[in-house]
């Protein structure tokens, strides 16, 4: 039997990946887009524009997340065996701009799925992210799966009323749902909205000589940053278990982002100093602490391992961006 799976946020970083590992593990997928001014195919353009799998085994349809009608029709029709949620606003600093669409799409958004399985197909298995935001202002030195939250962003506020609705729907209604708590994950397809693909972006244009400054808030910030290819990698061993559980997902290690930055500077071999700049105005409204994943339960389930470091994660995003 061939697994169809239905991805929510296929156009994202983890979205685009989690549809090409499910492509060679031979699943049909299925990938919702939605309606964008400007476009936002740039992840997948390589999946479309491959005239072996598209409308084969990878197929585009047409939604939101925050329409009702047309996910239910999209479940109905795809009959999936997983579905996947990388669909959501997942900007901490857009999200304080946006309260209202940032909760909606990523909180009461995953009430109307949870209802659609549970009234269509409770043997569909589901999976949802949640954020290390969700921690916020911890006090614990390390975050496992039991550690209290503290939400500090509507964004962080968003994923630990999310990860509530699957816990109610998990136990009352008896649904298949999975998650993983993601650490911060980045990789070449990120916007420069983020702070990882801003500096990548801005240090190889100051390389080539089409800029002369990055410009950056608070640099002390220490953060626990993954690679996102092998995070979703994760997602789907996670989707595997037999009893349906929540995950941390993290390398267990901190770097501040001055450490990022210079590790950029450093791989064009230029000195740092001399380009950087402070602006108050990158700095956020809140502050949350330094957050390290726990993943020893990961660990002792499924084996889970980290292969890509915070170098090889700069190596990956510098290679890529100096081709263009």
């Amino acid at each position: 039997m061939i697994k169809k799976a239905l991805i929510l946020g296929v156009t994202g970083q983890d979205g685009s990946y989690i549809s090409e590992l499910l492509l060679k593990k031979k699943y049909k997928v299925y990938g919702l887009v939605r309606k964008s001014a400007t476009g936002n195919l740039k992840n997948i353009n390589h999946l479309i524009e491959n005239k072996k799998i598209f409308e084969r085994s990878f197929f585009i349809e047409r939604g939101d997340l925050n329409d009702h009608a047309s996910i239910r029709n999209l479940i109905l029709k795809v009959k999936p065996d997983e579905i996947y949620n990388f669909a959501d606003q997942d900007h901490v600093g857009w999200s304080f701009s946006v309260p209202i669409y940032s909760f909606t799409t990523t909180a009461q958004s995953v009430i109307n799925i949870l209802e659609i399985i549970r009234s269509f197909n409770k043997k569909i298995k589901y999976f949802q992210p949640f954020s290390s935001n969700m921690f916020g202002d911890s006090k614990s030195l390390k975050q496992d799966e039991k550690t209290t939250f503290n939400p500090q962003s509507i964004y962080a506020l968003s994923k630990v009323s999310a990860f509530y609705i699957c816990n109610l729907y998990k136990q009352v209604h008896n649904l298949k749902i999975y998650g993983a708590i993601f650490y911060n994950h980045e990789s070449p397809r990120r916007t420069d909205s983020y702070v990882t693909q801003k500096i990548v972006k801005h240090v190889c244009e100051i390389y080539y000589g089409k800029r002369k400054y990055l410009e950056l808030g608070d640099i002390s910030v220490k953060i626990d940053w993954g690679y996102a290819k092998e995070y979703v990698e994760n997602a789907w061993k996670i989707m595997q278990q037999k009893k349906p559980d929540y995950f941390i997902i993290a390398t267990g290690e901190v770097h501040s982002v001055k450490d990022f930055m210079i590790k950029c500077f450093k791989y064009v071999n230029l000195d740092w100093k001399k380009y950087l700049k402070i602006n108050r105005k990158f700095f956020r409204p809140t502050k949350t602490s330094t957050l390290i994943g726990n993943t020893n339960k990961a660990k002792k389930v499924f084996n889970f391992k980290v292969n890509y470091k915070l170098n090889d994660l700069i190596k990956i995003m510098m290679d890529n961006e100096l081709k263009k």
